[in-house]
């Protein structure tokens, strides 16, 4: 008996950027290392959450909500990450001995 799992999450940006070009490829990055489905809803539109063209095509700015929806095995786990990391506001890893990068 085979039966999917489907989990979703409404979810508000957080980013003072949105989902600009590295956020989105955090998004559709941390959304591939999972079996499911994943999709982003905005409005009416509906996006592959595994792809970063399509992430950034919604135009979502700081404080626009959206619905995170997975199906499949892992789909609970995939919700909780992604929101997680929406919730988080993209963090950017510190490296360590990293400088500011400003050229003259």
């Amino acid at each position: 008996m085979s039966s999917s799992t489907s989990a979703s999450a409404k979810v508000t940006i957080q980013n003072p950027q949105g989902l600009h070009m590295r956020p989105a490829y955090l998004f559709a990055e941390t959304a591939s290392k999972f079996d499911s489905q994943i999709e982003l809803i905005k409005d009416d539109v509906r996006i592959n959450g595994k792809s970063v063209l399509d992430i950034l095509t919604l135009g979502a700015a700081q404080g626009t909500e959206i619905l995170l929806e997975a199906v499949g095995e892992d789909a609970l786990a995939a919700v909780e990450m992604l929101e997680q990391l929406v919730v988080s506001g993209f963090p950017t890893p510190e490296k360590p001995g990293e400088a500011s990068e400003t050229q003259a």
